[in-house]
This record gives C-alpha cells, sequence and structure tokens, in this order.
C-alpha cells in the first residue's frame, strides 16, 4: 500500500512539474511574439484593415507612423555602414523614434476611447502630429539619399573606367592570341604543302 501511495505521489509531482514546464514554455513563447516587431506588425496592419469607423482611422495611423519610422530606421543603418560622414544622423533618429513611440502611445490609448465623439475630434490632432513625424523621418532620409547618391555615382564612375580598362586590355589579348595562332597555324605547315599553296596561288 505505501509503494502505491508512493507511486501515486511521484506520478503528482510529475504531472505538476510537466504543466508548470508547459505553461513557462506558452508565456515565453507569448512573450516572444508579443515582442516581435514583425509579427506585431503584422498583427496591426490585419487589425487597420478590417477595423471601420474612428477606431479603424488610429489604427491606421498607427501602421504610417510604424512604416514611417521603419523606413528612418533603415536609412540611418544604411548611412551607418556607409562610408560617409553620419553627423548628427543618429542621434536624430533617436529623437524621432522617441517622439515617434510617445506618439504611438498615445494613439494605443485613443484606441481605447469609448466616446466616439470624443475620438473623431482628437483624430485631426494625431493626424496632424503623425503627418509631422512622417515629414521629419522623409527629411532625414533625403539627406541619407544624397549622401549615398554621391558615393555611388563616385564608386560607379571608378568602376566603369575599371571596366573598361580591362575589358581593352583583354580584346587586345584575345586579338594577339589569335595573331599568334595564326602564325603557328602557317609555321606547321610542310614545305610540300607551302610550294602547293604558291603553285596554286600563280
Amino acid at each position: 500500500m505505501e509503494v502505491l501511495l508512493w507511486i501515486l505521489v511521484a506520478f503528482l509531482i510529475m504531472a505538476v512539474a510537466s504543466i508548470t514546464i508547459v505553461v513557462l514554455v506558452v508565456r515565453a513563447v507569448f512573450r516572444r511574439i508579443r515582442r516581435s516587431r514583425a509579427l506585431a506588425g503584422r498583427a496591426l496592419r490585419t487589425r487597420a484593415r478590417f477595423t471601420t469607423g474612428p477606431r479603424g482611422q488610429v489604427l491606421r495611423l498607427r501602421v504610417r507612423l510604424a512604416d514611417s519610422l521603419a523606413s528612418g530606421r533603415a536609412a540611418v543603418e544604411l548611412a551607418a555602414q556607409g562610408a560617409g560622414p553620419r553627423g548628427e544622423l543618429d542621434r536624430l533618429h533617436r529623437r524621432i523614434a522617441q517622439e515617434g513611440d510617445a506618439l504611438d502611445r498615445q494613439l494605443r490609448f485613443m484606441e481605447s476611447e469609448t466616446d466616439a465623439a470624443a475620438l473623431a475630434r482628437d483624430l485631426p490632432v494625431a493626424e496632424g502630429r503623425v503627418d509631422q513625424l512622417v515629414s521629419l523621418v522623409r527629411r532625414v532620409r533625403a539627406a541619407v539619399g544624397a549622401q549615398l547618391d554621391g558615393l555611388t555615382d563616385d564608386s560607379l564612375a571608378a568602376l566603369r573606367a575599371d571596366v573598361d580598362r580591362e575589358v581593352s586590355a583583354l580584346h587586345a589579348g584575345v586579338q594577339e592570341l589569335r595573331a599568334l595562332n595564326g602564325r603557328d597555324a602557317y609555321g606547321d605547315v610542310s614545305p610540300e604543302t607551302s610550294a602547293r599553296r604558291l603553285d596554286r596561288s600563280r
């Protein structure tokens, strides 16, 4: 009887431990999903597509804001990989990102508004703030684009000159090789064959 009791206790301990592990794993997975920027963005786009009314407009503003911040982040990362001077781009982008996060929190707060009239009243202000932030990101992207365009023009011009030089050298080498092959072909001809060729030419 005691053995059976101990077996039952061990089974219960294993069951509790298994359930605890499963719960912890599921919580960790959900936390990771919530923190994943790509999944969160996809979920936000889906909600914005299927939500109507003022709340749908708020969601679409959040999508627009997220897209703009992502494009600004990509531009600054590209500038960081380049060889040109970055100046104050990093600091400016951090400030823009902070303002964008604060604005996204405001928009999320507006999502929870149950008064449709109040939400419709606050929407123009929120839209104006999103427009301002999008305009700032475009200016940052324009600065990065101008920097990258200058580097690309110079590097492409140098690359074009190198390619032209190599192609010319290769062409000259091929012509010289053909000339050498032609001379070798005539050099390998026997004296009798050469005499016959001379007779035919007469």
